[in-house]
Order: structure tokens, then sequence, then C-alpha cells
């Protein structure tokens, strides 16, 4: 390994992290810092890593604004049987980060420049603060005031955790002015926020068989009862051979635990509107609200860039045990599924998990999902010949990968014809 604009090494602790880290804090991707390999790449390894990972989670907590607690992790992992500290660090919503005793100034903001963090000039520092984001859940003042925390202090303490009498402002449930917030009312016994999860008989949601809703709770318990639901469903089908019976669950329990957080965890409550489960004779389909950030292509977001939406959110999870690391989740889910599972929309992104089945069916299933979507597209096309394939993927609720693999399937069959460029021609259906 080598430093780059992503990847810092340290050879100890010293006291120049917090403008590394603010760096990062401000870079549009991100970085991860290594305590404990020198600049050569050469690992020397550090002493008392598990003192040093707290003392550097409090410096963090600690010296650095606005706070940036859920937007970094620090872990202890070996390295050529030496122990080393590991720094993920996610690109903040709420530009500049600043160290707090030098405030926001050239002296308190950097941001990363190849592989070097730079002072940040004053011109960006004043175009990012009139940008920073002021919408979200921990701004939001809480429609009700009068909330009570029991279902979160009993899993706090499940892990060891107590919280204390300052336990509101220490997780950020409050407002600037000292109110709950909307984080505290998701986190709260008693809220108006419930998560459905639907069942049919049918694939196109027609026949419903079961409208189960888990909430109306502290958003943990009601993601807990969803986790408890999906693995019931998850039974196991076995496949007869000509020699063996294989026995296989229907999803993979992993990839869909992190599906389920994920989509929890990065819903967008500014809307109101919580994530969505569905579960039909062929997949299971979870949908959560609000699309990819701006600016965030959908290669990055395949390649683990953590850019959460609600960190606050990701705080608790990650005290809780229920998220590992920052930006693991779609990696570990691209394991056992293709990008394909996934599709993007200006304001949602559903992942699309398939049965565990014998190759046969599972081809002729695929086979008809495109022949619909392939029908869908054609009938599109014909109400409106200058579509885009932007517009098309956010009507059929399909990725814009997908939707360009069907188009090229319908001129390779003559079924259709681009007429002019990609910019200012149209669509043409061939009889």
């Amino acid at each position: 390994m080598s430093e780059t604009n992503r990847i810092e090494f340290k050879r100890m602790l010293t006291n120049d992290l917090e403008k590394e880290v603010v760096a990062f804090l401000n870079y549009k991707y991100g970085g991860v810092i290594f305590i404990g390999i020198d600049k050569t790449g050469k690992t020397v390894g550090v002493d008392n890593p598990d003192e040093l990972q707290l003392k550097i989670k409090d410096r963090l907590k600690t010296n650095i604004l606005p706070s940036c607690m859920g937007l970094f992790d620090v872990v202890v992992e070996e390295k050529e049987h030496k122990k080393i500290i590991k720094i993920i660090v996610a690109s903040g919503t709420e530009k500049p980060y600043y160290i707090a005793k030098k405030g926001m100034s050239e002296k308190g903001c950097y941001i990363r420049i190849g592989s070097a963090s730079e002072p940040m000039p004053v011109r960006i520092i004043e175009n990012l603060f009139a940008k920073r984001t002021r919408n979200s859940i921990g701004k939001i003042g809480s429609q009700r005031q009068d909330l009570t925390f029991a279902q979160l202090k009993i899993y706090y303490e499940a892990q060891g955790l107590n919280l204390n009498e300052n336990f509101a402002a220490n997780l950020e449930l409050l407002t600037e002015d000292g109110k709950y917030n909307y984080v505290a009312y998701l986190m709260a016994d008693e809220n108006g926020t419930s998560i459905k999860l639907a069942k049919y008989s049918s694939t196109d949601r027609t026949d419903l068989i079961e409208n189960n809703e888990y909430g109306y709770c502290s958003l943990i318990k009601a993601t807990n009862a969803v986790l408890d639901k999906l693995e019931i469903e998850n039974r196991t089908a076995a496949t007869i051979t000509s020699r063996q019976r294989i026995e296989s669950r229907l999803w993979d329990a992993v990839a869909i635990r992190e599906a389920v957080i994920n989509a929890i965890v990065h819903n967008d409550y500014t809307r109101e509107i919580p994530p969505k489960f569905e579960i039909f004779p062929d997949r299971l389909e979870i949908t959560s609200y609000g699309g990819l950030f701006e600016g965030m292509s959908e290669k990055d977001f395949f390649s683990g860039l953590s850019l959460p939406k609600n960190k606050e959110l990701m705080r608790i999870f990650k005290d809780l045990d229920m998220v590992e690391q920052l930006g693991s989740g779609v990696p570990r889910i691209l394991k056992v599924y293709s990008t394909d599972c996934f599709a993007f929309g200006n304001s949602f992104t559903r992942m699309i998990f398939p049965l565990k089945s014998s190759q046969k069916s599972s081809e002729k299933s695929s086979e008809k999902s495109s022949e619909k979507s392939s029908e869908k597209i054609l009938g599109l096309i014909q109400k409106n010949k200058n579509i885009t394939i932007s517009e098309l993927a956010q009507e059929i609720e399909l990725s814009t990968r997908a939707i360009e693999k069907q188009i090229a399937k319908l001129k390779e069959d003559n079924k259709l014809k681009r007429i002019g460029a990609d910019k200012g021609g149209y669509w043409e259906v061939m009889k």
C-alpha cells in the first residue's frame, strides 16, 4: 500500500490527527487513516491499541465541529502480526468541518489534495458554509416533546452501556435550542412511524396475503422486529437432484441483514416516509426513500463509499453493534448478489433479492421479468419518443444499467431504433 488521496499513514498518534480527519470529512470521498504504518508503507504497529482506540474516539468527538459522531469508525486490526489502528472517515454533509479550537478559518479547515491535507481557502470555506445542509433529521424538531426512552436504554444496557442523564445531548437527540429533534422522535418509546412488511401470493402486488406493521416504538425495536420476521420467512428450501437433496435458505441471511440495516439507517426520514419491505413468491424487495447524494455515482455506491444520510442514526446503530464498519454493508451484499439487484430512482433506492432456487427456474423467472420490462419500455416510448434512459429507469424502477441492457436487446431484436444522436434524437418502435 502507499498513501493516496484516500489513504494516510501515520507511524504513531500525533497532534495533527484532527487535521487529517477534518480534511477527509471535507473531501468528497472521505478516507482512511492507518496508525502504526510509516510513510514508506512499513508496518511498525502500536502499543496498547485498545487504549489508543478510546483516546482517538474521544479526541475526534471533542475537537471537531460540527459533530462528526457517526461519520467515523476506529477499529483495531492486525497486519504482519502487529496491531494497527484503522480510522475510517466518511465524507460529511455539514461541510466545512474544522478544528474546534482554531475555528472556521484557514487554520482550522482542511481539505484533501492529492496525498496531503492542505488549508482550505477562505473562498471555499464561505461557499461550503452557504450550502451547509440544514434540512436533516438532527435539526428538525420533534412534533412531540413528551418523549420517553426506556426501550433505547434497555438496548444500550444489553451492550454493557449505560445512558446517563446527559444521554440526549451525547447522542445528538436535541436541536440547537435544546428541544428533542426528529432523531429523538424515531428513537422514542412511542412515535407515529411504522415500517410496513407486506407479503403477496402474486408477483405483481395484486394479491396481498399479509400486511404487517412494525413501529410506533423505538426504531431499534422496529428494526429488530423486521429482522425477526424475515428470519422466519427465510425458510430452508430443498432441491432434489438425481444424486442428492440440496438444502438452502431462500436468501443469503448476512446480505439480507445488511440490506435491512442499510435501508433503515439511510432512509430519508425528512419526507416522513419509512422504508418498506415486500415479499413475493420469487423475490424480496427492500425500498428506502431518497436517491443517491448529488455527485455520487452508482460506481461510488458499489465501491462502498460511505456518506451517511443520518449520521445520528448511524452512531446509535454502531453503538449497539448493529453496524460493523462504515461502508461495509454494500460490499458485503455484493459478495452474494450482483449490482443488477439494485435500482436507483430520484427519490428511492431499491434492493431486489431473487429466491435461491434451481438455475433453470431462476432463468425462467429472469426471462419473464425481462420480457415484462421490455414491454414496459416499448409502451413508454410509444407514449413519449423523447423519453430518456433515466426517465425510463424512474418509471420502471430499475437501474439505468438494467434499462440500457434491455434497450440493447430490443435493438438487437429489431424492435427499437434510435433516430439521431443521444442528445436531440428520439426513439422509434419498429413494427
